[in-house]
């Protein structure tokens, strides 16, 4: 596996043939992503995964500077899971100064009212990672929904020969969805936090705010994204929690 640092690295590295599929990540990384990276794995000639904490997508006063990092053992992961090309920038490789030019998804509801300008970040980073890479395939977890259905939207409203895969949301034995952010939990608020999943599995909005009837909840609601889902974020200290389970027989 090769580590590149910088834009006219990768670009350097991709090679000209065959396809390439892009994974990109923040690190942490977790049995969801080696999912996403075994399956690019599995349909490409060249896996790239990306690796960088974007602070333009967290709010003042998110968990940005205690987002959780280990650059050394994220790619030990995904040495083992097959990975080509490792693309680690610093910030100011992809931010540099003067840098002025976002991209702003029209999105509402969910995420984007919970964290102004999250989507933006997204989307910006998102658009700079398929223009550096060049992949032909770019894989994603059902978990971030929301997101998938921004990253979605600006593949087809800007004309980006670009596949993108979605993957089911991978959990742990006792149900919780696999996030970086799991590891900032205590055993204590892991277990509250397992209320999450055991709410969404109910399928019915009523019920499952029942359920986190106590708990900080900043919202539970049915999303029309790809396919409808009953999505829910929640607050365990300083942790924030996002999930979603998929409504059977329901897609667009």
């Amino acid at each position: 596996m090769r580590i590149v640092r910088t834009v006219a690295e990768m670009r350097a590295s991709r090679p000209q043939g065959g396809t390439v599929g892009l994974v990109p990540t923040m690190g942490a990384l977790h049995a969801g992503h080696e999912a996403l990276l075994q399956a690019a794995r599995a349909e490409c000639d060249c896996v790239v995964m990306s690796l960088f904490v974007n602070e333009a997508q967290f709010a003042s006063g998110e968990d940005f500077a205690r987002y959780p990092r280990d650059e050394e053992r994220d790619a030990r992961i995904a040495e083992a899971a097959g990975v080509d090309i490792l693309f680690a920038p610093p910030a100011d490789e992809l931010y540099p100064p003067g840098f002025r030019t976002w991209v702003e998804p029209n999105e509402e509801g969910l995420e984007a009212e919970f964290r102004p300008g999250h989507f933006r970040g997204v989307a910006t980073i998102c658009l700079k990672l398929f223009n550096i890479v060049r992949p032909q395939r770019v894989y994603f977890g059902q978990k971030d929904a929301q997101q998938v259905h921004v990253v979605l939207r600006m593949l087809r409203d800007l004309n980006l020969d670009i596949d993108l895969r979605t993957l089911p949301t991978v959990r742990d034995a006792d149900g919780l969805a696999f996030s970086s952010r799991n590891a900032l939990l205590t055993p204590e608020e892991r277990e509250l936090a397992l209320a999450l999943p055991r709410a969404l599995q109910t399928g019915d909005p009523a019920l499952a705010r029942e359920l986190l009837d106590g708990l900080d909840v900043d919202y539970v609601a049915i999303a029309d994204f790809e396919q409808r889902v009953l999505a829910g974020a929640i607050r365990i200290g300083s942790t924030r929690l996002i999930d979603n389970v998929p409504l059977e027989g329901e897609t667009r």
